[in-house]
């Protein structure tokens, strides 16, 4: 930590404890910023308390990410680097950057030459890559897809079809309130041998990952997700 870094910090998935999922080096580098780019800035405060009850939260600075905030903000967020001084990024939860906000401000700090240092931490697509038993070789994040009906059946009719013909994993996720209307429109796109991978509320005391074949899947019942981020992955 001699020279200033933009440090992209992993947030636990959940209630998940903080000493499960982040190991005891993003603690010191935690303790030794005084500068954040947040999401939020109450979640962030929240966040920096579990990783230590000890830390001046008053004494920090936050600049919030927003939705509208525009590069050259993003860059004047920067400016304590140029002062020598590091930066950390907090997203809601999981990893900076990675279906979260952060890229555009790692995006700058990379034009202006700044090192950025990712830290260690749980990514829930890499976490249900690892336990879907699909390829972990050759696989897609396709973030949320598309809202109107048809549109959506024909993404996903799309999505299986380069699983078979790319035999690469396809992952996307959807609004937790949505999830079971997700899950039955997957049943009625995919054909009855596709294997779908359910993985929700990963880390947490409520982790539920299942892959079965959609054939098995119209079996079985699936459990109450409208409150649990999900994961979805088809496969050939």
């Amino acid at each position: 930590m001699d020279s200033p870094a933009l440090y992209l910090i992993p947030v636990p998935l959940g209630d998940t404890p903080v000493a499960n999922v982040l190991p005891a080096y993003n603690h010191d580098v935690i303790m030794s910023l005084r500068h954040f780019i947040v999401e939020d800035v109450r979640s962030a405060r929240r966040f920096l308390k579990k990783v230590d009850k000890s830390i001046d939260i008053d004494g920090l600075v936050f600049y919030p990410m927003g939705k509208h905030v525009s590069a050259d903000v993003f860059a004047s967020y920067l400016q304590p680097m140029e002062h020598g001084l590091s930066v950390g990024v907090i997203s809601e939860a999981g990893c900076p950057a990675v279906a979260d906000p952060g890229a555009d401000v790692v995006t700058i700090a990379q034009r202006k030459g700044f090192r950025v240092v990712p830290l260690v931490g749980p990514s829930s697509i890499l976490l249900a890559v690892m336990a879907s038993g699909f390829n972990g070789q050759s696989f897609a994040f396709n973030g949320y897809l598309p809202i109107d009906a048809a549109d959506r059946f024909k993404k996903i009719k799309m999505l299986e079809q380069r699983a078979y013909a790319e035999s690469q994993t396809q992952i996307f996720i959807e609004t937790p309130y949505r999830n079971a209307k997700m899950f039955d429109e997957i049943l009625r796109a995919c054909r009855p041998q596709t294997r779908l991978c359910v993985a929700a509320g990963i880390t947490c005391e409520n982790e539920y990952i299942r892959t079965h074949t959609i054939q098995e899947w119209k079996k079985k019942t699936l459990p109450e997700l409208s409150k649990t981020p999900a994961i979805f992955l088809i496969y050939k």
